[in-house]
């Protein structure tokens, strides 16, 4: 259980949460873990078997707070708002930031510059943690090539200058790739990038985790009430999430590809978890599935420290805790969105 920007979330299964008094209080195992006033909650977010009262539930309508449940795993199920108009309200204010184009390539700069510097931090880990002086220098390199990047970004002039730089940058990042793998190298260094279908191993695991992650901010963005397909560095298209691609923008280096190499080097994953079409297409197997599964799931349960929130969260609330920032940006509470920065 964890209280976040006025935000309830509660991850514990079998988990029960009463009305009483103005209070909810929560029930774990027969025994009340807590009690918080209803007064300083905007919203309940649920994780999977978690219980909510029917009078709870009636007050949580009547007062305007918001309820969301999602799968134990984080996927959108459904969401209560009451009377309140607050959803149209701020859905009004994302429409508006999208008709404004400084707002626009504010909001685009900060998923770029957020990515960017997460994944420079993630390669200057990985140099420190590197084997061979030889890997050392090299991710060092492109680290500092990042870094020069995201000298250019903050001052990009319009989001084809800015997706640009954004493209070069993950270029020059996924060219380093290999030099962050300290396991099988001959089975898990990519050549580049490649999607649709992935090429080799390392890639299609990629593309694994970056669905998983992809859920879990369509299903955050979907808790604060945001239209998932309305963004600002991704091009509108019918179907598209766009503002949940702009969120895994941020998020990638931090959360899946940090997994992805925490498998990898760890041999938890190993090259006999994946299949190859004759086309050359190449997926992650049933057993390779469960393996990463079950260390995304331990992975969102770790702690990490948030920046602006100052005190630690697990990694599966951050998409969440990054929604309610931007709403509350688009809402005009706050003057800046500013990205998730990993450690």
């Amino acid at each position: 259980m964890h209280e976040l920007l006025n935000t309830l979330y509660v991850t514990t299964q079998g988990a029960t949460l009463r009305l009483d008094h103005g209070t909810v209080r929560v029930i774990v195992e027969d025994e009340t873990v807590a009690r918080l006033p209803l007064v300083r909650l905007q919203a309940i977010v649920v994780f999977g078997r978690v219980t909510i009262t029917t009078p709870l539930i009636h007050r949580c309508a009547e007062d305007g707070r918001g309820v969301v449940w999602l799968t134990r795993h984080g996927r959108f199920r459904a969401r209560l708002t009451g009377r309140t108009l607050g959803n149209v309200l701020l859905r009004r204010a994302q429409h508006e930031a999208l008709d404004d184009p400084d707002r626009t390539l504010a909001l685009a700069m900060q998923y770029v510059a957020g990515k960017v510097q997460n994944a420079r931090t993630l390669t200057l880990r990985s140099a420190r943690d590197s084997a061979g002086a030889d890997d050392e220098a090299e991710l060092r390199a492109v680290a500092d090539n990042l870094a020069s990047l995201l000298g250019e970004i903050r001052v990009a002039s319009d989001l084809d200058v800015l997706r640009g730089l954004e493209g070069i940058a993950a270029r020059a990042y996924f060219r380093g790739f290999g030099g962050m793998v300290r396991g099988d190298r001959a089975a898990f260094t990519p050549d580049g990038r490649t999607r649709r279908p992935p090429r080799d191993r390392a890639n299609a695991l990629l593309s694994f985790c970056y669905a998983l992650l992809r859920a879990e901010c369509e299903a955050a963005l979907e808790g604060v009430g945001l239209d998932p397909q309305v963004g600002y560095l991704h091009a509108l298209r019918p179907g598209r999430p766009a503002l949940a691609l702009d969120l895994m923008e941020e998020l990638r280096p931090a959360i899946a590809d940090r997994l992805v190499l925490r498998l990898v080097n760890r041999r938890q994953i190993r090259a006999d978890h994946f299949d190859e079409t004759p086309g050359g297409a190449v997926s992650l197997n049933e057993q390779g599935r469960r393996a990463t599964l079950a260390e995304y799931e331990r992975r969102k349960e770790s702690a990490v420290s948030h920046r602006l929130l100052k005190e630690r969260i697990p990694v599966g609330l951050i998409p969440h805790v990054q929604a309610r920032l931007l709403a509350r940006h688009l809402r005009g509470d706050l003057r800046h969105y500013l990205p998730y920065l990993a450690r």
